[in-house]
């Protein structure tokens, strides 16, 4: 089977989702790895990963999935706040809105990833101008927790789903 692997990564923590699918697809022939540039019209499966922006993919992997024709997919993703698979599955469904119906999504995954210190200092200063208290100790906490992930459960969760493809 040919397998590409598309993905978008500003932090590392996609990046290294991909890599972890490319090792578990070592019996198939990879034959792009990367950015949305990479020519995927020879392959069986494509795997699309992207970090998260407003509870979705990135502009970048948007535009790539426009193009998507015919195609299976798996989707995958981090995102540096970790609220659980409802928060996985919103992301999914605003995901599949930039997906053709001639595609077919075989399957998805998704995990925490560190969050960018933009990013933290960005939601801190929004979190301050609230004064709620409860909502700066949440923040705090998940970005402490983002900070060790995508981590070793995580891949292996990941290459638990795989198997299930």
């Amino acid at each position: 089977m040919k397998i590409s692997i598309v993905f978008d990564s500003i932090t590392g923590n996609t990046e290294k989702l991909a890599q972890e699918i490319s090792k578990a697809c070592k019996f198939n022939d990879v034959i792009s790895y990367g950015d949305t540039t990479q020519d995927i019209s020879k392959a069986d499966v494509v795997f699309v990963g992207s970090w998260t922006e407003n509870k979705d993919c990135s502009s970048k992997i948007k535009e790539f999935l426009k193009s998507l024709k015919n195609k299976k997919l798996f989707i995958f993703g981090t995102c540096g706040f970790d609220s659980g698979k409802e928060y996985y599955n919103e992301i999914l469904s605003n995901v599949k809105k930039h997906i053709s119906s001639s595609n077919e999504i075989i399957g998805y995954y998704y995990c925490q990833g560190k969050v960018q210190q933009e990013t933290k200092d960005k939601f801190l200063k929004s979190i301050r101008k609230n004064k709620k208290l409860e909502d700066v100790k949440k923040f705090i906490n998940n970005t402490i927790k983002s900070d060790t992930h995508p981590n070793e459960d995580d891949l292996f969760e990941l290459d638990e789903t795989l198997r299930r493809v």
